[in-house]
């Protein structure tokens, strides 16, 4: 027998109407923050690759074996290997690593809720949504709160007492130069880190909790039966950021790095695993720049549909009266809000081009009146002339 229940709900056609008039209002404001902030898109887009252009034109490559006062203040790209004074320790655990940095991931065995609605018309602009909840134990990384359960009876779950974590070192050496928390928080390369039985029993000695634990697939397992998880276990799981080359780029400040502000705007940053050249590093940013330009432009333009979808909602709601109606209204206006917002987020692309990048603007502009031109005056000279008429003389008899 499944654990789950339904819930059926009506709205009368007045207070759809009603839900549908703040949805208008919702989709209004929901249009003009996207226009916002599809033009702010593209002011983000041309600062970013303007500071990264700086950047790469001011970039000084140098060796990491000693720090060069007369680099200080300078856009420096450095590479070589981390190292570091001490080692890394969950202390809750006993779990010792040499590295970067360590990560606890923590899950634990709880209640969680799901829902499933299914929406019908009725007619005279009624409608009837019947929403069925299910409940199933599932591993979970943070705490499901169980309160806000539609049917909290019987699926309460357990306060979350152990939660993941992570351990990373507070200062490490690049040869000469020192590394601080901004840099070492950019230094990815995390890896799964097994934990080998063997270490069992430090692990044990370290614990200060009551539920059995044991070594599982290189996880810790909090709980009785690692074959048959019971409410509120939990399993453990390690990553660990190995020491290893690194390349950075960033202002020199003495034997440290910090962000080096350009006249374009942005501050550079830039931290990647290996040694990796200057040319590659901003190579990588500027595909990275483009491809978020791209996705927020994406999510920019289906808002947009989302938002004209609100606000022609009204519509559908009032011709819902018969059910056949209303869903056709609704599939027209569907087709309104994706045209709207074509238009609406490409206007607003395109005047944020003239206002952030003119000259090239009025460039592409200029080059597409002249193809178009072209292309008129080229279909003009190819068309094929009239045939002559030549006029008959009529024979004298």
């Amino acid at each position: 027998m499944s654990d789950s229940f339904r819930e059926i709900t009506s709205v009368s056609w007045f207070g759809r109407i009603k839900r549908a008039v703040g949805g208008v209002i919702f989709g209004l404001l929901l249009v003009v923050l996207m226009v916002i902030g599809l033009f702010w898109n593209e002011g983000r887009t041309v600062q970013t690759a303007r500071s990264l252009a700086e950047g790469a034109g001011a970039v000084v490559s140098a060796s990491a074996d000693r720090v060069d006062a007369a680099n200080d203040g300078k856009l420096m790209h450095i590479s070589g290997p981390v190292t570091a004074d001490s080692g890394l320790a969950d202390p809750d655990f006993g779990i010792a690593a040499q590295g970067l940095r360590l990560s606890r991931g923590v899950e634990m065995y709880q209640w969680k809720e799901e829902s499933k609605s299914e929406t019908t018309k009725k007619l005279g602009g009624g409608e009837e949504t019947v929403t069925t909840y299910s409940y199933s134990k599932v591993w979970d990384d943070s705490q499901i709160d169980s309160s806000d359960f539609k049917k909290p009876d019987g699926h309460q779950n357990p306060p979350m007492a152990i939660h993941s974590r992570t351990f990373q070192i507070p200062q490490g050496k690049l040869v000469a130069f020192d590394l601080d928390q901004p840099v070492l928080d950019r230094i990815e390369g995390d890896k799964a880190y097994a934990l080998s039985p063997d270490k069992s029993a430090a692990i044990k000695a370290a614990y200060t909790g009551t539920k059995p634990l044991s070594i599982v697939d290189g996880k810790i397992y909090l709980g009785a039966d690692t074959t048959t998880p019971a409410l509120g276990d939990y399993r453990i799981g390690y990553e660990l950021a190995p020491l290893g080359v690194v390349s950075i780029v960033a202002r020199q400040a003495g034997s440290r790095f910090e962000p080096y502000q350009t006249e374009a705007g942005d501050a550079l940053l830039m931290v990647d695993t290996g040694a990796v050249p200057a040319d590659k590093m901003f190579a990588g940013a500027v595909s990275a720049n483009t491809l978020v330009t791209w996705l927020l432009r994406a999510a920019g333009l289906l808002l947009l549909t989302i938002g004209f979808a609100l606000f022609l909602s009204p519509i559908g709601v009032i011709l819902d009266v018969i059910p056949f109606l209303g869903s056709m209204a609704r599939m027209g206006t569907g087709i309104i809000a994706f045209f709207l917002a074509i238009v609406v987020g490409t206007t607003t692309i395109a005047i944020a081009w003239f206002w952030y990048r003119p000259v090239l603007a009025v460039g592409i502009l200029a080059a597409g009146v002249i193809a178009a031109a072209a292309v008129y005056y080229l279909g003009r000279s190819r068309k094929p002339a009239e045939p002559t008429v030549t006029p008959s003389v009529s024979a004298a008899t």
